[in-house]
């Protein structure tokens, strides 16, 4: 399900933080398609998990694991000088949900795991930053379709901390002329997405229905959300890398389809082939109302459209999940 080839990115030397997670090491098997010449995975292996990179250090053995905490500058500093990358994708942070238990934690080492990133920018231990961030900065929808212009409404101390860490990006390419990019996915899923604590939707109803319990929907299950298959989620970064219009831009990466929470719900049991019945649970605090992305910004700059259907992407990862979770197909 990848995109075509970019010779801009063969033979380079790439950095992924948080690349033993969900999209980082999607991130990692696209890399490698790109012919990369060195490969530094850096994540604290928290969330993140050594088999999710299995399929790529067979593929890679030279693709180097350093298990690191990112926010600490010295040790993050020292590993980015040993791979000496011409890119770095960002996308060590904290789950949304960990805000609600820590939130004062959450917001402080998503902001560290920010600064010290692009302080290296500024000294030039780096080339070209792509920094994810979230659809979550907006908030609930003010118009739809969301375009990157959208007012920053975060309304958990996650969404929050990753809007302040965009306007740190921003902030140290207006004064550093650091060479970065803002990339905000929109409600990525698919094989290999966190099942355990602080799990997302998909993952949790997936995992209620192999165990036989019925999903949960909370409040009216009428909020929307953007759902975006993790493919074309790495299509979008690998494409904010390397296009040279994309330097100092902010970009919406997302299917551009809206669809309800009661929807999805349904479409993921029928899908498992299940007769459950979701059972209603009362709405949860700071739960966004409505997402639906304007992804014109995206089409214009880097050329992204997506290329997987929600039926199409959630049918590959209900197999994956009722299958055991293995190794991606």
């Amino acid at each position: 399900m990848s995109g075509p080839p970019f010779s801009e990115l063969k033979g380079l030397s790439v950095v992924v933080t948080g690349g033993a997670g969900f999209i980082g090491s999607h991130l990692v098997d696209r890399l490698i398609e790109e012919e990369v010449g060195r490969i530094t995975v850096i994540d604290s292996m928290w969330l993140g998990r050594r088999e999710n990179l299995a399929d790529a250090m067979a593929r890679r053995p030279d693709l180097v694991l350093e298990v690191l905490d990112a926010s600490r500058p010295v040790a993050l500093r020292n590993a980015i000088r040993r791979a000496r990358p011409d890119v770095a994708f960002a996308l060590a942070t904290v789950p949304l949900l960990a805000s609600h238990e820590r939130p004062r934690w959450s917001t402080e080492m998503i902001l560290k795991l920010t600064t010290v990133l692009v302080d290296l920018a500024r000294t030039g231990d780096l080339g070209r930053l792509v920094h994810c961030s979230s659809s979550e900065v907006y908030g609930s929808a003010v118009h739809v379709p969301m375009t990157e212009d959208h007012p920053l409404l975060p309304e958990t101390p996650y969404a929050a901390a990753k809007a302040a860490a965009d306007l740190i990006v921003r902030s140290y390419w207006e004064t550093f002329d650091i060479d970065a990019t803002i990339v905000r996915p929109f409600n990525t899923y698919g094989p290999r997405q966190n099942d355990r604590r602080y799990a997302g939707l998909i993952p949790v109803t997936l995992r209620r229905i192999q165990r036989g319990d019925p999903p949960i929907v909370y409040g009216d299950g009428e909020q929307t959300r953007d759902f975006t298959h993790v493919s074309d989620t790495v299509d979008g970064l690998v494409r904010a890398a390397v296009a040279p219009a994309s330097r100092r831009m902010v970009i919406n990466v997302a299917s551009g389809r809206e669809v309800s929470v009661n929807s999805l719900v349904a479409m993921l049991l029928q899908l498992s082939g299940s007769d459950l019945v979701p059972i209603r649970m009362p709405e949860r605090i700071a739960d966004v109302r409505r997402h639906l992305a304007d992804i014109t910004v995206a089409r214009e700059t880097i050329a992204f459209a997506s290329r997987v259907d929600l039926a199409q992407g959630l049918g590959e990862t209900v197999r994956w999940y009722l299958d055991g979770g293995g190794p991606c197909p």
